[in-house]
């Protein structure tokens, strides 16, 4: 069962998700995310930024006790089995990496990483203090490596201080 700080990072998730705030996610909400993100991305990279989205979509509505809704418990319930499920972490990983490696560099800048927090949250947000965080080796980027050990922190960790766990910025709480 999730801890409350785990509960609190994935609301933090979720609510950025649920453009019309009715405490479900559909898959336009999904869709609507992978919009923004293309609107301060890169011309031409949408469709692999709605590929991303609709993975996430079909993994959680897959778990959903409501058809073509999917409310926090359900994704909660996915949280839960994350810890078992390790590849899976790593695939969402590698998908979420390519997403926001924009130039494909196998690097995640600091702007790129700006630009997907500032699609994820809907408005312009200060991302150096937590990027410096997540960027271990000191470096100025984000390796895939860095990338994946901080999003399994984050969805599978429930250690407060860990770097992953404010890979969507800080959790309230």
């Amino acid at each position: 069962m999730a801890s409350s700080f785990q509960r609190d990072k994935v609301r933090l998730v979720f609510d950025a998700l649920d453009g019309d705030g009715d405490g479900t996610l559909r898959e336009g909400d999904f869709e609507a995310l992978a919009r923004r993100w293309a609107a301060v991305r890169v011309a031409g990279d949408g469709e692999r930024l709605l590929a991303v989205m609709r993975g996430w979509w079909d993994a959680l509505a897959a778990h959903s006790r409501t058809t073509g809704a999917v409310a926090i418990e359900d994704v909660l319930t996915v949280v839960d089995l994350l810890g078992t499920m390790p590849e899976a972490v790593t695939a969402t990983a590698d998908a979420m990496f390519e997403a926001v490696d924009e130039n494909r560099d196998g690097l995640v800048s600091p702007a790129e990483y700006r630009r997907m927090i500032e699609a994820w949250s809907g408005g312009p947000a200060d991302t150096g203090e937590t990027f410096a965080l997540l960027d271990l080796d000191g470096d100025g980027t984000i390796s895939r490596e860095e990338f994946a050990a901080h999003w399994y922190e984050f969805w599978a960790g429930n250690d407060p201080a860990a770097p992953g766990s404010r890979v969507f910025g800080r959790v309230p709480g």
